[in-house]
């Protein structure tokens, strides 16, 4: 199977090959956000591609607010729509070799992007990343979806098989509240650093 890099992800951009952008923030991620109360944590969007979650929590006072992708064309594009984002925290890198630690990541199909192959070294980086007691949540994709090219789902007990060592479960359950071009397709995860 192909890795898809940095070269890969900004032809999808540039070619307008974005069928995953529904152009806002989605229900499940924004009904989440909405319950936070601290908004003085420190908050990361790996793999964001336009990051309307980053821009949602921007625009509801959360400042903290950092999103990391390999393609830096949807960072020029969060820039164009959100002027005052802090530009320190559009980070032009390969996910795997950030290395600072957060609170909560936000995950929006993230993991769905990745070659399959890179599945546990995601989950080890996850834990790395955040701080004790910090959480990842956020949508995956369930089955079926593509076998050669992004995304990439996987089963709710595959999910648990992947996270288990290194999280505990608060929440990982089909989306209720999915936009209706994906309901049935969506697992909301709620997971806790062990």
């Amino acid at each position: 199977m192909k890795t898809f890099d940095k070269k890969y992800w900004t032809e999808r951009y540039l070619s307008n090959e974005t069928g995953w952008d529904v152009g806002q923030v989605t229900s499940p991620l924004k009904t989440y956000i909405d319950q936070l109360k601290d908004k003085e944590i420190k908050i990361l969007i790996p793999g964001a591609g336009n990051a309307y979650e980053a821009e949602y929590l921007y625009r509801n006072g959360f400042k903290n607010v950092t999103v990391v992708d390999i393609s830096d064309e949807p960072l020029k594009n969060i820039k164009n729509r959100i002027p005052d984002f802090p530009t320190e925290n559009l980070i032009h890198t390969d996910f795997f070799e950030h290395d600072t630690q957060y609170d909560l990541i936000v995950e929006q199909t993230f993991f769905c992007a990745l070659n399959p192959s890179l599945r546990n070294k995601y989950v080890l980086k996850m834990h790395q990343l955040l701080k004790p007691e910090g959480k990842l949540v956020g949508v995956l994709f369930l089955t079926p979806l593509n076998t050669s090219t992004p995304p990439f789902a996987a089963t709710i007990e595959e999910y648990k098989n992947y996270f288990k060592d290194k999280f505990n479960f608060k929440t990982i359950e089909h989306c209720y509240n999915s936009i209706k071009t994906r309901e049935g397709r969506e697992l909301f995860i709620n997971l806790k650093k062990k």
